[in-house]
């Protein structure tokens, strides 16, 4: 099990995390997502280490960006 933490910019409220969630979690590999409103932390849970840049592209997708390095 592996757990990767981004920084993500942009969401304000709980429909913004909704769309975080939903699209991170349809990247392959992914087991659990949870998503920090305040800090804009998106943890996601998987069975092995994920391509970041597939889950940029999907936080991207829902309307937002992830906060590199």
């Amino acid at each position: 099990m592996t757990t990767t933490t981004y920084t993500v910019k942009g969401m304000t409220c709980g429909h913004c995390v909704s769309s975080v969630k939903e699209e991170v979690g349809e990247v392959p590999g992914v087991t659990g997502v949870e998503v920090d409103l305040p800090t804009g932390l998106v943890t996601v849970r998987s069975e092995e280490p994920l391509d970041d840049a597939a889950v940029a592209a999907a936080v991207e997708e829902a309307g937002y960006a992830v906060v590199s390095g």
